[in-house]
C-alpha cells in the first residue's frame, strides 16, 4: 500500500531493529522520529516524572534500533549500578565500599572483557602455547588452534559502562550522593544523545540538570541548531564523502598507490576521524541542547595543538578526562616520582588503546601516545623554556610544535585504521621508497572533490575561534525563518551527498 509514494509496508520493518542499519543522527529516519519525540516531549517539559519516563522509553528504544535485544544489557548494567551505588551510599563500613567498588569494576569490565576482548585473548593465550610447545616440543601445545566466536558488539558499550563506573566511583570518592529512583539513573545512562558514542557524561554534570524543568532560550537554541547543523556537514558531507571516495582505497590497498598517495590517504583519514566523531559530538551536545541538557565539550580543534599533551585536552576531552581521573590518578599520577610518572602515563594510554579495541594495533597506538605523553614530559622538566604553552609560546615554535604533533598522531592514526599489521608495513614502506611527489598535482585534477573535501575541512578545523564564535552568533540572532532555512538547506545538501552512501559513525564500534 503506498499514499504519496510511501509504502506503508515498510514501516514496521523501519521501526524494528535493522542489524545493518543502526539509527543514526544523519539518517532520515532519525530526523523524523526526533520530531514526533519533540512535539509530544515539549508538553511534558512541566511533569518531571512524565518527562523522566518518556523520555527514557525514547533513549531505549533509539538504543533497541542500535543494538536490537541487547537494550537489555543496557537495563541491566543501570539496575547493577543503581543498588550498588544505593548500597555505597547506606554503607559506612569501609571494607563493605571498597567490595561494592569492585563489584560494579567485576560486573562491567566482565561485560566489556566478554564482548570485545573474548576472542582477542583466546587467541593470544593460543598463540603463547603454540610459541611454549614448540620451545620445550609438547606436540599437543604445537597443535593448538583456536576458532573465534562469533560475538555480537552491542554498540556503544563502552561509553555507557565507563560512564556507569564513574558514578559509582564518584559516589565512594564521596563527589555525589547515590540516587534514589531507579528510573532517574536508567534516565542518565541511556539518555540518547550521547547513549552510543559519547561524549562520557559525568553524573555530577549531568544528574542535577535532570530535575529542572527544561528550558531553552533563543541563544541555546541558535547554539543547539548550529551544532547540529556543523555535525551533519562534518560527518555526513566531509567524513562520508572522503572515506568512501578516497580514503578507504588507499588503505584497503596501499600497494596501488604511490608514497605521496599514501601519505595524502593517511592525511584523509586523519580529517575522516575527526570530522566523524567531532561531528557525532556536535549533533549530541546540539540535540541535548535544544532539549533543555547542556553536555561539556568533547573536541576543541585537537589538530591546533603544538604539544601532544595539548592535543589530549583537546581531543575526546570526555574520555581522556575520563582515562586521567579514573585510571591515571588512581595509579598514582605524578605522585610518585618521575620514573614512575612516565610509567603510569604509559599504561593509561596502552589500556586507552584497548578500549578502542581488542588488537595489537591499538596497543601500537596507544604506545605511541604514551610515549610521547612522556617524553613531552621528561622535556619540559628538564629545559624550562618547553614548559610555555598556549598563547604564551614563541610563534614559530608554535607552528613548528603543530606540525610536529600533527604528524606524530598522524603516525599514530596508520595503526588505528589499517586492518592489519601487514597494510601499515605497506603504507610506510610506499611513503619511504616510493613516494613520487610529481602525483601530487594528478591527484589535485584527478580527485577534483576529494581535494576540495580535504581542504574545505582543514580550513574549517584551523578556522580562528572567534570567527567560529562570529558565525554561531549569526545564526543565534537570525529569525527562526532563517534558522528553520538553514537547517533545510543543510539536509538537503547531505541527501545530495547521500549518493555516496552514508557510514554508521566510527566509534559505534567502540
Amino acid at each position: 500500500m503506498e499514499i504519496f509514494n510511501l509504502d506503508l509496508s515498510r514501516i514496521p520493518s523501519l521501526l524494528g531493529y535493522q542489524p545493518g542499519a543502526p539509527m543514526i543522527f544523519s539518517s532520515g529516519l532519525f530526523f523524523f522520529l526526533f520530531i514526533l519525540f519533540v512535539l509530544i516531549y515539549i508538553p511534558l517539559r512541566k511533569y518531571a516524572y512524565a518527562r523522566i519516563f518518556y523520555v527514557t522509553l525514547f533513549s531505549l528504544y533509539f538504543y533497541y534500533k542500535s543494538s536490537g535485544i541487547w537494550f537489555l544489557l543496557l537495563m541491566f548494567t543501570a539496575s547493577s549500578d543503581f543498588c550498588i551505588g544505593r548500597l555505597l551510599s547506606l554503607s559506612s563500613n569501609n571494607l563493605e565500599r571498597k567490595l561494592l567498588v569492585a563489584l560494579s569494576l567485576c560486573v562491567n569490565l566482565g561485560m566489556l572483557g566478554y564482548f570485545k576482548y573474548t576472542n582477542f585473548l583466546c587467541q593470544a593465550f593460543t598463540g603463547l602455547g603454540v610459541e611454549i610447545g614448540q620451545i620445550f616440543g609438547i606436540e599437543q601445545l604445537q597443535k593448538l588452534s583456536y576458532q573465534p566466536m562469533d560475538i555480537f558488539l552491542p554498540v556503544g558499550i563502552s561509553f555507557f559502562t565507563f560512564q556507569s563506573l564513574s558514578y559509582i566511583i564518584d559516589i565512594y570518592r564521596g563527589r555525589i550522593q547515590s540516587l534514589k529512583r531507579w528510573i532517574d539513573y536508567v534516565f542518565y545512562v541511556s539518555f540518547f544523545p550521547q547513549l552510543v558514542a559519547g561524549p562520557i557524561v559525568r553524573a555530577r554534570d549531568f544528574i542535577p540538570q535532570i530535575y529542572k524543568t527544561p528550558s531553552v532560550s533563543k541563544a541555546e537554541f541558535g547554539e543547539g541548531l548550529f551544532l547540529i547543523v556543523c555535525g551533519l556537514f562534518k560527518k555526513a558531507v566531509i567524513s562520508d564523502y572522503i572515506s568512501l571516495n578516497f580514503v578507504d582505497r588507499i588503505f584497503d590497498a596501499p600497494l596501488l598507490y604511490t608514497g605521496v598517495e599514501n601519505l595524502l590517504g593517511i592525511y584523509g583519514y586523519a580529517l575522516q576521524i575527526y570530522c566523524d566523531f567531532s561531528g557525532y559530538s556536535d549533533m549530541a551536545i546540539g540535540i541535548a541542547l535544544l532539549l533543555g541538557f547542556r553536555f561539556n565539550i568533547n573536541f576543541d580543534s585537537p589538530y591546533q595543538s603544538a604539544t601532544i599533551t595539548e592535543f589530549w585536552r583537546r581531543w575526546h576531552i570526555s574520555l581522556s578526562s575520563w582515562l586521567k581521573d579514573y585510571l591515571y590518578i588512581s595509579l598514582g599520577g605524578n605522585r610518585k616520582g618521575k620514573v614512575r610518572t612516565y610509567l603510569n602515563l604509559l599504561i593509561t594510554m596502552l589500556l586507552g588503546g584497548l578500549w578502542h579495541g581488542a588488537s595489537v594495533r591499538f596497543l601500537i597506538w596507544g604506545a605511541i601516545h604514551g610515549i610521547s605523553l612522556a617524553v613531552h614530559k621528561f622535556v619540559m622538566g628538564r629545559f624550562s623554556s618547553f614548559k610555555q604553552s598556549g598563547e604564551l609560546m614563541n610563534p614559530l615554535r608554535r607552528v613548528i610544535g603543530v606540525l610536529i604533533t600533527f604528524h606524530v598522531v598522524c603516525f599514530g592514526w596508520i595503526f588505528f585504521r589499517a586492518d592489519s599489521m601487514q597494510r601499515v608495513g605497506e603504507m610506510l614502506t610506499q611513503i619511504a621508497t616510493n613516494f613520487h611527489p610529481e602525483v601530487f598535482l594528478q591527484f589535485l585534477s584527478g580527485y577534483k572533490v576529494v581535494s576540495f573535501m580535504m581542504i574545505t575541512g582543514y580550513l574549517m578545523h584551523f578556522m580562528p575561534r572567534k570567527a567560529e564564535m562570529k558565525m554561531q552568533l549569526a545564526v543565534t540572532k537570525s529569525p527562526l525563518v532563517i534558522q528553520a532555512l538553514i537547517l533545510i538547506i543543510a539536509v538537503f545538501i547531505v541527501f545530495q551527498v547521500k549518493s555516496a552512501g552514508v557510514q554508521p559513525f566510527i566509534y559505534f564500534q567502540f
